[in-house]
């Protein structure tokens, strides 16, 4: 393998298609070492699907996929030693106690016994399993299994995680300690972690790939998806002054403009408009020319629940 190689996963026009249903059409993207990356889509939408081909768990009809530049379909064996998975069901030996649990997926990962036992203590430090580490499976809390099933992916040392919802089921004081243990996991290794709970996603992740009915319909951070994502961007504005609305109105490619709140100084108004260009310095300049007194000048930032709404909401599959 070329040690040079910046790209953790590279997938190059995937297709998927069970019976009739083409649950992943054509799909293309990348993840750079070292990035926490979401990948979100509603259900059917073909997340799942996506990451079973990542794994090798399924195979392509059409496309590539290259797991730190080794190809998963001709060196499927050297592509899957890259990689820990944590599926969204979590298997679990529920009568184990979680030590021997671990030591049992050493021996399927063909780990002699000193390095079984060292990376034990590793993971078990790692994801905070030592409390339970003597207990049975079935004692442990949703969340302390949610860790053994992490610490079992991490066993083999793989340099890529992918995990599929892995707060799924989990009340809210459980889900923050995972987030910050995915948070820390990923200090050594690129994470690719799918859920449909925004919140974790804007707290986890660098990046977030969006999915819509097979289709990959967004590819960015955050912040720049925000910027780009939606047809109208909106900014509000405070302004003291005459005739005020319609010297707004006059401004290209403004397309609505909305009264917000008005007093006997101030005329608060929030306007949605289109383009690639911010508005806010024509605005600035259009207060000095008119004399106005300009208290309030901001963009609005679209919700990330908003563009995923505005981005997934034709939806209609069921996986």
């Amino acid at each position: 393998m070329n040690n040079n190689i910046t790209e953790a996963i590279s997938v190059k026009e995937i297709t998927k298609t069970f019976d009739l249903n083409v649950a992943v059409n054509n799909v293309s993207f990348s993840v750079p070492k070292g990035e926490v990356v979401g990948f979100l889509g509603p259900n059917g939408s073909g997340k799942t699907t996506t990451m079973r081909m990542l794994t090798s768990f399924y195979t392509p009809d059409k496309g590539e996929i290259f797991i730190e530049g080794i190809n998963n379909l001709t060196h499927d064996v050297e592509a899957r030693s890259k990689i820990g998975y944590l599926p969204e069901n979590n298997p679990l030996y529920g009568d184990m106690i979680v030590k021997e649990y671990l030591e049992l997926i050493g021996k399927i990962r063909n780990l002699d016994t000193f390095k079984t036992s060292s990376n034990i203590s590793n993971v078990v430090e790692e994801t905070g399993l030592q409390r339970v580490y003597y207990n049975q499976i079935n004692q442990c809390s949703k969340g302390y299994k949610q860790r053994v099933g992490l610490a079992a992916a991490l066993l083999h040392e793989p340099s890529i995680l992918i995990m599929d919802e892995p707060t799924e089921g989990l009340d809210p004081n459980q889900r923050v300690p995972i987030r910050e243990l995915i948070r820390s996991l990923s200090a050594d290794r690129t994470v690719l972690l799918s859920t449909h709970v925004l919140q974790e996603v804007e707290e986890t992740c660098d990046r977030i790939l969006i999915i819509s009915k097979g289709n990959l319909v967004a590819n960015g951070t955050i912040s720049e998806l925000q910027n780009s994502s939606l047809e109208q961007k909106e900014v509000e504005v405070e302004i003291s002054g005459n005739q005020i609305e319609k010297e707004l109105s006059k401004i290209n490619n403004v397309t609505e403009i909305i009264k917000i709140s008005n007093s006997e100084e101030q005329e608060k108004f929030r306007i949605r408009y289109q383009g690639e260009d911010d508005i806010r310095p024509i605005l600035f300049e259009l207060c000095k020319n008119q004399n106005w007194t300009l208290w309030e000048l901001h963009q609005v930032v679209t919700r990330l629940q908003d563009m995923f709404y505005s981005l997934t909401s034709e939806q209609t599959n069921i996986e």
